[in-house]
């Protein structure tokens, strides 16, 4: 075995106190101050207030989707319905014109060759299950990166795969001083989420970046990442992300004008204080922000989701950079995009159904309390309420009672997915073309539609059946003409 490679009792179970961070650090998210410290008795109760999954989560989830269905109904039978959405739309287009008009924070210069002897020790982290077709490329770009080899480290944590990735990882840890492998035994669990908290305690870096095993970055990512944690407040920074293999497809394309849109209100909601979100590829982390939200919580489906809300929570704030994008593969199939996109909405639902308290105590502070109202009503509760809006409409021959909210929602997508494609081609300095991204808009508005299923499927599956936690592996391709020698 490679003198950089761990295997599993080497490091899982003597560092086991450590690992365990979600709960036993939860004490500095749950207290108003973040100082005060809980006996086991009172970390116990509050991990079972908070965090526990579950039938809790279905009870919570069903109570929502009563109150969803009966209020749309009841807002059908009463005069003074409409008038309600009417004013519920008119306060959430003024957070829509403050979004559309904000002007975003001003990317800072890449780090300096004249600072390198003070450049920040940095930790990449790669969790790993069956990524034969993928991995050795990005080992090698992510071993690669304009930056001192001994100023950041790689760490692959290997999930127990039953391909030949243990056997790829050997020999480039034999290449590669900066690459460390970590092996994960049968007994590990806790997903993804599991294997980072289970590497953590290994790792030196000051900041944490996460990758999937089929991201591909530019040498200078770290370069012009880290800049934005001069500002202390920053307790995380999302990379946008970009989909490699776009041509492909209708869903690739799709989900490429989804990305353009995510990041135009990355950028857009970040500028004015609101919520910045974390979305697992390319996400970076202070360490000292990470160990006060306590880690990575292994009992939820999308640990980035939740750790987003944890971070603002917690007071910190999330950063965005647009350029330069982290590279993924798209799923190619309806049917692949139908099982990512369900597991994606449920970990959304997750986090308000375990944090709705903190949230509505305001916690987070009125712009970014607002924000998150904002953007939760148009994601989840309005293609949620979509279902008996329609169907009260037809029996009462009358136009659907969110019909406002619904235009206002979908004018914001229109004009943010056609600003986010031409924004990203003027950042990566392509000739823009307005009719071109407008055609992108259009396919892009119409692949969107599929929300409008997952969300209300999600939301009644959710209800009234619980989903077993486990880490659900998005098959990767890789490239063809890839080869690796053994």
């Amino acid at each position: 075995m490679p003198e950089n490679s761990w295997p599993e009792n080497d490091s899982y179970n003597e560092h086991r106190d450590a690992i365990n961070r979600v709960s036993t650090k939860i004490d500095s998210l749950l207290s108003d101050g973040g100082d005060e410290i809980y006996d086991v008795s009172t970390l116990e109760e509050l991990e079972s207030d908070y965090f526990q999954g579950g039938s809790n989560r279905r009870r919570k989830a069903a109570i929502a989707l009563t109150l969803i269905w009966a209020s749309t109904i009841g807002l059908h039978l009463v005069s003074w319905g409409v008038w309600l959405v009417l004013g519920l739309t008119s306060l959430l287009s003024i957070q829509a014109l403050r979004v559309l008009f904000a002007r975003p924070r001003p990317v800072p210069s890449p780090l300096s060759e004249e600072t390198r002897s003070n450049w920040p020790l940095v930790s990449l982290l790669v969790a790993a299950k069956n990524e034969e077709a993928v991995i050795a490329r990005l080992v090698r770009n992510l071993c690669n990166l304009d930056y001192p080899v001994d100023r950041y480290e790689v760490w692959v944590i290997d999930d127990r795969s039953t391909d030949k990735t243990p056997l790829m990882l050997d020999q480039l840890a034999k290449e590669y001083s900066q690459l460390k492998v970590l092996r994960r035994g049968a007994g590990a669990g806790g997903g993804k989420s599991g294997a980072l908290n289970q590497v953590l305690p290994l790792t030196k870096g000051e900041f944490v970046a996460v990758f999937d095993a089929d991201a591909q970055v530019t040498p200078d990512l770290l370069r012009r990442v880290l800049p934005l944690f001069e500002r202390q407040m920053v307790g995380a920074v999302q990379v946008r992300k970009a989909i490699a293999n776009a041509s492909l497809n209708f869903w690739t394309k799709g989900q490429a004008a989804e990305m353009a849109l995510d990041s135009y209100f990355q950028q857009q909601r970040t500028a004015i204080t609101g919520i910045g979100e974390l979305r697992g590829n390319g996400q970076f982390v202070r360490r000292a922000a990470l160990d006060r939200c306590g880690g990575w919580n292994e009992e939820t489906i999308t640990d980035d989701l939740d750790l987003t809300l944890r971070l603002h929570l917690d007071h910190w704030d999330i950063d965005f950079l647009n350029i330069p994008a982290v590279q993924e593969e798209g799923v190619t199939s309806a049917i692949a995009l139908w099982h990512q996109r369900n597991r994606w909405a449920e970990g959304g639902y997750q986090r308000y159904l375990d944090y709705w308290r903190l949230i509505v105590s305001n916690r987070m502070g009125v712009l970014k309390t607002f924000d998150m109202f904002g953007f939760w009503i148009i994601q989840y509760i309005l293609p949620t309420a979509g279902v008996p809006d329609c169907l009260m409409a037809i029996a009462r021959h009358r136009p659907p009672v969110f019909s406002p909210l619904t235009g206002m929602a979908l004018t914001l997508s229109l004009i943010g997915m056609t600003t986010g494609l031409r924004r990203i081609r003027r950042d990566e300095e392509q000739q823009q073309n307005f009719l071109l991204a407008l055609s992108q808009t259009i396919r892009g508005t119409i692949y969107m539609f599929h929300w409008l299923i997952v969300m209300p499927s999600t939301t009644a599956r959710i209800s009234v059946r619980p989903k077993r936690l486990k880490w659900v592996k998005t098959v990767h391709q890789g490239s063809t003409d890839e080869s690796f020698e053994f």
